[in-house]
């Protein structure tokens, strides 16, 4: 048999959500690596304030989304297909409805105040009117992929959201070269090209679930969701104030270097993102049912496969840097390091959370974001005007580590109180790939000056973890 139809053969044999997080994963990644491949034409056709506008546009609607939508169609809206699942359609709909109404309510506090609007977010209102465009379909499109990803579906997320990529990204072309009103031509294809697919999705699951509002459902959603406000927010703070802090400390320039490496570090955060939707639903099924005895064994692998992706960011930093941003860059490469390990502990805080969201626990998420964030801010204010720009990959890296350790302290009181249990999750064996790959990160980091040492390290990891692959496959059995 060829090595194609084996590959296939298991290929079929995938679990479903293994298979559908291995799509999600693809289409992420793909549609991460066609904007990151024509980011270069559009620095070149914009000027640097329109491309800044740009940003700062598509930052905006970022941290509005949270108040618009209350982002309702994150684990408070999977967690509610499981509570009414004989009324998903209703329930669906009812959840837009409310994400829709407190969209406009915002919309005409905007048109009161236009003026005061447009100075503060330093938009003008054709920009505005776009940014709420985006606002009122985008939880449409949010919803009905959650809903794709919760049954495990995944074919028609992965075609659509490569095609509202690519249509994006040529349209943003071609636009822009074709106007003088450059910066509006950018922003309108992009959120254009949005609404031809969102637009229809908000029309099916109106058409589908027949209401708008549904007491039962608009309080439930509420009741989730409102607490999580200050950890969507802290979660925006975690991620941006380095940029911002190393701007106003240091400079401008080095702001660059660091928003460079952080963006290369973090594009594993797509596949942790596709990880995780897709791992979040069999979780929650998983407890419903009374079957968490399969979570290790689904869990290990992943976890485990999510080291060794992080690592090889780390451990080809030099040329991803070089390919991706050029010779003038290469500095930033010892900021990489620990903002990739970083992604790890997203993964894990993000598999611990997923208990807190399942049993309603949204108080703990909130605390814990909203202590990371703060602590943040202190390291940051401390450390970077001691160390410089490097300073603030560090910062980054313990903040994730004191927020893994949080939700890690918040599930065990949970599983504990819920399920009457002390672990659902291998915890023993998470502890020692944690410390692995901090140590290993710390080891390559030292080889960065010498290509030859770094590649023969490289090599002998992967070489290790060969020979040793059946002892360590018995190492995960007895830790199990």
């Amino acid at each position: 048999m060829s090595s194609v139809k084996k590959a296939l053969i298991k290929y079929k044999n995938l679990a479903a959500p293994v298979k559908a997080s291995l799509w999600y994963t693809v289409g992420s990644v793909i549609n991460k690596g066609m904007a990151l491949f024509l980011t270069p034409v559009f620095t070149r056709i914009l000027t640097t304030a329109q491309y800044g506008a740009f940003s700062i546009f598509q930052s905006w609607v970022s941290i509005l989304i949270i108040f618009t939508s209350l982002n309702i169609f994150l684990g408070g809206y999977q967690k509610g297909l499981l509570l009414y699942k004989e009324d998903c359609d209703r329930f669906t709909s009812s959840q837009l409805g409310l994400t829709t109404f407190i969209t406009v309510c915002f919309f005409i506090i905007y048109l009161m105040k236009v003026d005061l609007f447009t100075k503060f977010f330093d938009l003008s209102p054709i920009l505005m009117i776009a940014m709420f465009l985006e606002l009122l379909f985008m939880p449409a499109l949010e919803f009905w992929a959650a809903r794709q990803r919760f049954d495990y579906k995944y074919k028609k997320y992965v075609l659509i959201t490569i095609f509202m990529s690519v249509l994006s990204l040529v349209l943003g072309v071609i636009s822009v070269i074709s106007t003088k009103y450059k910066l509006e031509a950018r922003v309108y294809s992009d959120v254009i090209s949005k609404l031809i697919f969102m637009v229809p999705l908000f029309i099916l699951i109106f058409s589908q679930g027949k209401k708008f509002f549904v007491k039962e459902y608009w309080k439930y959603a509420l009741a989730f969701n409102l607490p999580l406000i200050p950890h969507y927010l802290s979660n925006y703070v975690l991620n941006q104030s380095d940029r911002l802090m190393i701007g106003n400390m240091v400079g401008k320039s080095e702001a660059a270097f660091y928003s460079v490496a952080y963006t290369i570090s973090t594009m594993m955060m797509l596949i942790v993102t596709s990880v995780n939707n897709s791992l979040t639903p069999f979780i929650y099924k998983s407890i419903e049912s009374g079957e968490v005895k399969n979570l290790k064994k689904v869990t290990v692998p992943i976890i485990f496969l999510m080291a060794l992706l992080c690592l090889l960011t780390v451990i080809f930093a030099p040329e991803v840097i070089y390919i991706f941003a050029g010779k003038k860059y290469m500095d930033a490469i010892y900021v990489i390091p620990p903002v990739a390990i970083s992604v790890f502990f997203v993964f894990l805080y993000s598999l611990y959370s997923t208990i807190e969201y399942y049993y309603q626990q949204t108080g703990y998420i909130a605390l814990a974001t909203t202590l990371s964030a703060v602590l943040n801010l202190i390291l940051n204010f401390i450390f970077i005007k001691k160390f410089g720009y490097y300073a603030a990959g560090y910062t980054t890296l313990i903040c994730y580590v004191f927020l893994s350790f949080a939700h890690y302290y918040f599930y065990k009181k949970i599983v504990k109180e819920k399920l009457h249990k002390n672990s659902i999750f291998n915890d023993r064996l998470i502890l020692i790939i944690s410390l692995c790959i901090t140590l290993i990160m710390m080891g390559l980091t030292l080889t960065y000056s010498n290509l030859i040492v770094r590649y023969l390290f490289a090599i002998l990891i992967f070489v290790c973890v060969f020979v040793k692959r059946k002892d360590i496959i018995k190492i995960f059995k007895t830790l199990r």
